[in-house]
């Protein structure tokens, strides 16, 4: 059996780790960066490090940012009264797609889910308390995914959220269950956001 050398095996070792990524895909995408020209591997290697040198989250919502606040956060055309809270930063832009929400989003990063051992500590709950306290937010829409933990998510911040006196509503389910937000089409995210309803 052929012995792969092990630069190249670390290249599939590490693209391998990568979300979504298996064995196989790992493989093939390590043969194809090797027949790629050297200046086409140096400009992907170029731009992979300098997005993690520059871009950062938030300071205020935990989406993506290249200075302390995002460009959403420092634009003068949201309506600040009504917050958007999602899991992820790609179901900020998944939203952002539809044309249909102008208000501001804080985003989690990540879901409630006591298997992995994520409780609402490893989530940004307390920081969403903090800017409910201080902002002039009248409405918070939970976007969360509609799934076992997304839903675990949004009960729980209902609960969180109900002392602090603003209406608290939730997507309308015309997302699948079982559903992530990033993979919805801009038609059917636009019908849950028109179709929101109070968190009972």
């Amino acid at each position: 059996m052929a012995e792969i050398p092990a630069s190249l095996a670390r290249v599939m070792e590490e693209l391998g780790r990568l979300p979504g990524i298996g064995p196989k895909t790992a493989q093939r995408l390590s043969f194809y960066l090797l027949r790629t020209p050297r200046d086409s591997v140096e400009r992907l290697a170029a731009a992979l490090i300098e997005v993690k040198a520059r871009i950062r989250f938030c300071a205020d919502c935990f989406f993506i940012a290249e200075a302390e606040r995002c460009t959403i956060c420092l634009s003068g055309r949201r309506d600040r009264t009504l917050l958007c809270v999602v899991e992820e930063p790609l179901d900020v832009l998944a939203i952002e797609r539809t044309g249909e929400y102008h208000g501001i989003y804080h985003v989690l990063q990540g879901a409630l889910s006591p298997i992995d051992g994520i409780g609402p500590n490893e989530l940004r709950v307390a920081e969403l308390l903090a800017r409910l306290r201080r902002e002039p937010v009248s409405e918070v829409i939970l976007a969360t995914d509609p799934d076992m933990e997304g839903e675990a998510t949004a009960a729980y911040l209902a609960q969180q959220v109900g002392g602090l006196g603003m209406k608290t509503s939730r997507l309308a389910h015309g997302l699948p269950v079982g559903g992530e937000l990033e993979y919805a089409d801009e038609l059917t995210l636009a019908r849950a956001f028109s179709g929101r309803r109070l968190f009972q």
